[in-house]
């Protein structure tokens, strides 16, 4: 678990990492560098999850080399289907991390909305979402493992 009093907000105690893939942690269905090594070392706090429509056909091949658990979409209402996992992990114990008009009701629900505004840019669904903006996903993945830069984002106090 991953504890963090944010002064004038609230005390964040997460447990899972809820990512989209495409556009996220990867472009064209292949993973930003870095990507495995950063979510390695915060396994250890977080269970991470990986949800997709898997639109490059790699997200079984992705996730085996992240180590992460995957949750193929079903076609239909993607909105609804992540912002239900959330939902049914326990949302107050949720980080999630996206970047796409679909990824808006997990943003949405989760108790901390990281937006991802990498090459593919940022959904403004997602955008309205957001706790925390950041440029890649390792810059996201960085505020879990240094929670005091995560603080000083969010402080209101």
């Amino acid at each position: 678990m991953l504890e963090i009093k944010v002064p004038g907000w609230r005390t964040l105690r997460l447990e899972y990492l809820v990512m989209d893939l495409n556009g996220t942690l990867a472009v064209d269905g292949i993973p930003r560098p870095g990507v495995t090594e950063a979510l390695r070392s915060l396994r250890s706090r977080l269970h991470p999850l990986l949800l997709t429509a898997d639109t490059h056909g790699t997200a079984q091949r992705v996730a085996q080399e992240l180590g992460v658990t995957l949750h193929r979409l079903e076609p239909g209402d993607q909105v609804a289907q992540k912002r239900a996992i959330v939902r049914d992990l326990g949302a107050d114990r949720v980080v999630a991390m996206g970047n796409g008009a679909n990824d808006a009701g997990m943003l949405a629900e989760a108790a901390l909305a990281i937006v991802v505004m990498g090459e593919e840019g940022a959904a403004r669904q997602a955008l309205l979402e957001a706790d925390v903006i950041v440029r890649d996903p390792l810059e996201g993945l960085a505020l879990l493992q240094h929670p005091r830069r995560l603080v000083a984002t969010l402080r209101r106090a």
